[in-house]
C-alpha cells in the first residue's frame, strides 16, 4: 500500500508544473494549479510514509522493463521513509512559499518553467530513494540532476548565473559517470543491477577499494563533501531561495542517502572505510563553518554552512561504518541515529534560513550582508524566524540541532576508554572537532544576526523594507514548529531512528540495545521544557516591567559621536576578521585596499572575499589551461578532405611501425 501510495504522490508532483505551459505566462492560474498539484503530490508522498510507519511492512513492486537489465522494483524500508519525509515535506512548504516569493505576475519569462522543474525535482528524488534497482535509480538521479539544473539557472539572462549552471552540469555529470562505474562494478559482482547485499565470493580487495572510491566521487559530489563541492556554494547562492531551501536541504541529502544504500549492500566494510569518512566528515565540518564566516553574500554564507553540516552527518556515518567494521553495535547505533537525525535537523532549519534569506531579499533586493542592518523592526516575523534557525544549526538546546549532534557526540566519547581489539579510540579526534564546528557557528550566526537584523540600515533599500507576505511567513512558521517539536520531544522519533539504523545495519537486529536505552532522550526533552519555561518567564517578567515603565529610545550609542551614522557599525568583514585570520592558511583571504600616505587623503574603499580554493585555484585555472592547450590543435581542423585523408594514413603508418 505504502509503495503504491508513494507512486501516486511522485506522479502527481511530476506533472504539477505542465498546466501552467498551456496558459497565459502573464496568468496566475497556472501558478495556483501547479501550486495546488504541487502540495497534493506532497501530501500524498508524506501520507505513504505515515502508512509504512503504522503497518511496519514493505510490498514492494516489481514489474518488467524493456530495458537490457532494467526492472521496475519499488520497494520501502526505513530508510527510504526517513528520506522521504523531507523530500516531500521541504517541497510542499517550497510550494506554498514561492506564490509570494516568485510570483507568476512579476516572473513571467520564467515562472512556469521554475514551476515545471520545481515539480519533476521531488519526483526524481522520491523515485531514486525507493528503487532497488540500479538503473531505475539512475533514471530518478538524472531527472533529480536535470531539474536541479534548470531550476539554479531560472534566471538564464544572467552571465553569472549561466556559468554557475555550467559549473553544476559539469560537477553532476563528473558524478553520473562515477555512478555508471559504481553500478557496474556490483553488476560485476552480483551477477543483476539489483540492488541487494554483495556476494562476498567475488568481492576482492580492489573490487571493494573500487567500489568505495567511485561511491565518494559519485555521490561526494552531489552531498558537497570537501573537496568535492565545488559546485555548491555558487548554486546555492544563485538560485532563487525556496530552490536553495530545497537543494540545501534535500538535493544534498540524496549524496548522503546513495553513500547509506551502497554501505548498506556491503557485508562487512573495511575498517579502513570508516576511518576514511570520519576524517573526510571532519575536514568538511571544519573548513565548511571556516569559509562561511568570511562570506559576504548572505546565502553563500548559507551554502557554505550546508558543507559544514554534511561533514556533521558524514562524521556520524563514518563512526556507524567503524562500528560495523569492529563489532561495536553502541557505536553504529548512536553513529548512525545522530547521522539520520541531523538529515531530518539540517533539511529542517537550513531550509527556514533560506526561506528566511529569501523573504529578506524579497524585501531588499540585495544579498549583500553589509548592505543590509536594522531589519529586524521592519521585519519581525522574519527576524524570529532566523534566529530560531539560527540557533537550531548552532547546535544549541532547546531546538533539534542539539539533540543530532549530541548523538555524535555520545557515540564519538564512547570510544574512549575501550578494550580489545574492538577498540578505535582515535575516532574520539573527532568530538574537539565537533565542538570547535559549534563554536564557529555561533560565531558565524552572531555576525550575520547582528550585521543584517541590528543596528540601523545600512543602505536605502534596507530603511524601506517590509514584511513578507503570509505565504512566505506561513512556510517559515512551519519550519520553525518542526525545529520545537523534535528539540522538545527527541523520543518520539527513536522508533524512526531505529527502524532506519535496522534497514541500513540488518545485522542490529540481533542487539538489545536500542536508541533509548543508549541516549538520554527523556532527560533531553525535560531539560529542554526546563529551559524554554525558563526563557518564556523572563520574557513575561521583562515585558511586564517594560509595560509599566518609561522607556527612551534614541540612535545606537556611537563613541561619543553626537552624529552616528550607519558607517560606524561592525560589518560583516571586521567582525569576522580575526577568525578568518586564524584560518587565513586555508581560507587565503583576498584583501583589496588602497595605500594612504597623503595627509588629507582623497576617499578611497577597502574590499576583501573569500575565494573558494578548490573551485577558483584548482579546477578553473586547470580548464582554462586546458582550454589554451586544446586550441593549438584547430591548426589541424583545415576544413580539407585531404587533410583529414593525410592524418588517417600517417596514423596508420605509425601503428604499423609501434607494432
Amino acid at each position: 500500500m505504502s509503495e503504491r501510495l508513494v507512486l501516486i504522490g511522485i506522479v502527481i508532483a511530476a506533472v504539477s508544473g505542465f498546466p501552467g505551459l498551456f496558459l497565459s505566462r502573464h496568468s496566475t492560474l497556472g501558478q495556483w494549479l501547479s501550486t495546488a498539484l504541487a502540495v497534493i503530490g506532497s501530501a500524498v508522498g508524506l501520507s505513504s510514509v505515515g502508512v509504512f510507519w503504522a503497518a511496519g511492512d514493505s510490498q514492494p513492486i516489481v514489474r518488467p522493463w524493456a530495458i537490457p537489465g532494467g526492472e521496475f522494483h519499488v520497494a520501502m524500508d526505513g530508510l527510504s521513509a526517513l528520506f522521504l519525509v523531507p523530500i516531500f515535506l521541504v517541497s510542499l512548504l517550497g510550494c506554498v512559499y514561492g506564490l509570494g516569493y516568485w510570483k507568476q505576475a512579476e516572473h513571467p519569462d520564467n515562472g512556469r518553467k521554475l514551476r515545471l522543474f520545481y515539480g519533476l525535482l521531488p519526483a526524481g528524488m522520491a523515485l531514486l530513494v525507493i528503487a532497488r534497482n540500479s538503473i531505475l535509480f539512475m533514471v530518478g538521479w538524472e531527472v533529480m540532476a536535470l531539474s536541479a539544473f534548470f531550476l539554479v539557472t531560472t534566471e538564464d539572462h544572467d552571465r553569472a548565473v549561466r556559468e554557475t549552471g555550467w559549473i553544476y552540469l559539469v560537477a553532476t555529470k563528473v558524478a553520473t559517470v562515477s555512478l555508471f562505474a559504481l553500478f557496474g562494478l556490483l553488476h560485476a559482482v552480483n551477477g543483476s543491477f539489483k540492488l541487494e547485499p554483495l556476494n562476498e565470493a567475488n568481492l576482492t580487495p580492489g573490487i571493494t577499494t573500487a567500489i568505495f572510491v567511485f561511491m565518494l566521487i559519485g555521490f561526494g559530489i552531489k552531498a558537497g563533501i570537501m573537496p568535492f563541492h565545488v559546485w555548491l556554494p555558487s548554486s546555492h547562492a544563485i538560485a532563487p531561495s525556496h530552490v536553495s531551501a530545497i537543494m540545501s536541504g534535500v538535493i544534498i541529502k540524496m549524496g548522503i542517502y546513495g553513500i547509506l544504500r551502497i554501505t548498506s549492500l556491503v557485508p562487512h566494510p573495511p575498517v579502513a572505510w570508516g576511518g576514511i569518512v570520519l576524517v573526510l566528515g571532519t575536514i568538511s565540518g571544519v573548513l565548511g563553518v571556516a569559509f562561511a564566516v568570511g562570506q559576504h553574500d548572505l546565502k553563500r554564507l548559507l551554502a557554505y554552512h550546508s558543507i559544514e553540516n554534511i561533514g556533521i552527518i558524514v562524521m556520524g556515518i563514518g563512526l556507524a561504518l567503524l562500528g560495523r567494521s569492529l563489532g561495536r553495535d553502541e557505536w553504529v547505533i548512536l553513529g548512525m541515529s545522530g547521522a539520520l537525525l541531523h538529515v531530518w535537523n539540517h533539511a529542517l532549519f537550513k531550509a527556514l534560513l533560506f526561506l528566511s534569506a529569501g523573504s529578506v531579499i524579497h524585501a531588499v533586493h540585495t544579498r549583500e550582508i553589509d548592505h543590509l542592518g536594522g531589519l529586524a523592526k521592519r521585519m519581525p516575523l522574519t527576524a524570529l524566524c532566523f534566529v530560531v534557525g539560527a540557533v537550531a544549526i548552532c547546535g544549541l538546546p532547546p531546538l533539534n540541532g542539539f539533540v543530532s549532534e549530541f548523538l555524535i557526540y555520545l557515540g564519538l566519547f564512547g570510544t574512549l576508554g575501550v578494550e580489545g581489539k574492538s577498540s578505535f579510540a582515535e575516532a574520539a579526534f573527532a568530538a574537539p572537532a565537533l565542538a570547535l564546528i559549534g563554536a564557529l557557528a555561533v560565531a558565524c550566526f552572531v555576525k550575520v544576526f547582528g550585521a543584517v537584523f541590528l543596528g540601523t540600515a545600512r543602505s536605502e533599500h534596507a530603511s524601506h523594507a517590509h514584511e513578507s507576505p503570509p505565504s512566505m511567513i506561513a512556510a517559515m512558521s512551519v519550519l520553525v514548529a518542526c525545529c520545537f517539536f523534535i528539540g522538545l520531544a527527541p523520543f518520539a522519533v527513536a522508533p524512526v531512528l531505529e527502524q532506519a539504523v535496522s534497514a541500513w545495519a540488518p545485522s542490529l537486529g540481533e542487539s538489545r540495545q536500542g536508541l533509548l536505552t543508549l541516549a538520554p532522550l527523556d532527560s533531553i526533552s525535560v531539560m529542554a521544557l526546563v529551559l524554554v519555561a525558563g526563557l518564556a518567564v523572563t520574557s513575561g517578567l521583562l515585558w511586564l516591567r517594560l509595560r509599566n515603565s518609561v522607556v527612551e529610545t534614541g540612535p545606537t550609542w556611537g563613541c561619543g559621536f553626537t552624529a552616528p551614522t550607519a558607517r560606524m557599525q561592525y560589518t560583516s568583514s571586521s567582525f569576522a576578521e580575526m577568525l578568518v585570520g586564524l584560518f587565513g592558511w586555508a581560507l587565503r583571504p583576498r584583501i583589496h585596499r588602497v595605500k594612504v600616505t597623503a595627509l588629507l587623503p582623497q576617499p578611497t574603499d577597502f574590499h576583501s572575499h573569500v575565494p573558494d580554493p578548490v573551485l577558483d585555484e584548482l579546477v578553473l585555472p586547470t580548464f582554462r589551461f586546458s582550454a589554451w592547450l586544446f586550441s593549438w590543435f584547430r591548426v589541424f581542423q583545415q576544413g580539407r578532405i585531404q587533410a583529414y585523408l593525410l592524418y588517417i594514413f600517417v596514423a596508420l603508418v605509425a601503428l604499423l611501425l609501434w607494432r
